[in-house]
């Protein structure tokens, strides 16, 4: 991926979650800035009830998150809040909890890859608003010579892989629309009541989620199918993660932080 000059690229599409300004790098721009090392590194992401994951994440992900699907493009998404602007993974301090799986949407800021006003091709670029980006810097993004240095090279191949699993992921998702196995659903909690006994439930979120009955009732060379092209386990991951959702909600709880209702579709 080259380093497109600010001038070739003109303006830039769409809008990405955490990026409040990217602009396309390039050495006249931000040849004397670079990543410094700041005391809150994820406060970024702190107010995301939600993250983007690539099917890849699945396994590890599922360690920590529900994986669920949203949207018309049925996204897959990692759940790291029950309430709106909540994240329980991230410490007051800025860094997330120790243990849990950070994903790479995250990992990669403040790059990313964005089309440009021509959508002919992707330009690497940074978020100017990111509070780690700045002069003096720890990590510059050029060298003496107006060359990207092994950081830079580093992050934009980071990027491109991460372009490449997204890729495989929507590839993934086309899979299992193609076969028919999402269906809507609902998590929900029940409160305790002042006396201690059980309050009315209170709806959480609605997502998509793979369907164990319309998985089970698939031809077996369907199922041998998804197995041979490696769906099956990342289907299985995502199942297994929704279990996920008893923990937000009573890591919620704990916090005294009553979760509203979330409408993720």
């Amino acid at each position: 991926m080259e380093i497109t000059s600010q001038s070739a690229a003109g303006q830039l599409q769409g809008n990405v979650l955490f990026y409040s300004r990217p602009e396309p790098l390039s050495v006249d721009a931000h040849g004397k800035l670079g990543l410094r090392r700041v005391d809150t590194p994820f406060s970024f992401a702190a107010r995301s009830q939600v993250t983007p994951l690539t099917v890849a994440e699945f396994p590890n992900a599922a360690l920590c998150y529900p994986i669920i699907f949203a949207g018309e493009n049925y996204q897959p998404l990692a759940v790291m809040g029950v309430s709106a602007n909540s994240n329980l993974f991230i410490t007051k301090d800025g860094t997330f909890e120790a243990g849990a799986y950070i994903p790479a949407y995250i990992r990669r800021y403040p790059f990313v890859l964005a089309n440009d006003s021509n959508n002919e091709q992707l330009v690497v670029c940074i978020d100017r608003e990111a509070s780690m980006v700045g002069e003096l810097p720890d990590l510059a993004f050029f060298d003496g010579a107006g060359q990207p240095t092994e950081y830079t090279r580093n992050c934009i191949q980071f990027c491109n892989d991460f372009e490449v699993e997204i890729r495989r992921t929507e590839s993934f998702v086309k899979v299992l629309r193609d076969n028919d196995l999402f269906e809507t659903r609902v998590s929900q909690y029940t409160p305790p009541n002042p006396d201690g006994t059980a309050g009315a439930p209170q709806t959480v979120a609605e997502f998509y989620a793979v369907s164990e009955t319309k998985l089970k009732a698939l031809p077996p060379e369907k199922l041998s199918e998804l197995m041979q092209n490696g769906a099956l386990p990342q289907i299985y991951a995502h199942l297994t993660s929704l279990n996920g959702w008893d923990r937000l909600i009573s890591l919620t709880l704990a916090r005294n932080a009553m979760p509203r209702p979330a409408n993720l579709n």
